[in-house]
């Protein structure tokens, strides 16, 4: 499974996605952090890519065909934080996911 990551969660969490064997870019790597949603959801899904986002404008706002968006419903948090809260929810959403849901909210 391929992930991108939106421009308002960290890097890192690229890192930690690779650590558990899913690939993972941060959208500032493939388009400017300043892309608009509507581009950065088009960019998914031409290129099969999950959006990972805390910004509900995706689904809001930019559903279109073949977009799949996991929404993480957390406040600010350090990267540690953000780890351990997705420790714990990692298997469900992967299980959601492979089930071939294409919205995800995670809470």
């Amino acid at each position: 499974m391929k992930f991108l990551i939106d421009a308002q969660l960290p890097p890192a969490l690229c890192g930690w996605i690779e650590q558990r064997g899913c690939e993972a870019i941060h959208v500032t790597n493939c388009l400017s952090g300043e892309t608009p949603d509507a581009e950065v959801a088009a960019y998914a899904v031409r290129s099969s890519l999950v959006i990972i986002t805390k910004d509900d404008d995706f689904g809001i706002r930019h559903q279109q065909p073949g977009l799949i968006i996991l929404w993480l419903r957390i406040g600010n948090a350090s990267n540690a934080k953000l780890g351990q809260w997705l420790d714990h929810r990692w298997n469900a959403i992967l299980m959601a996911l492979e089930a071939g849901e294409t919205f995800v909210e995670v809470i």
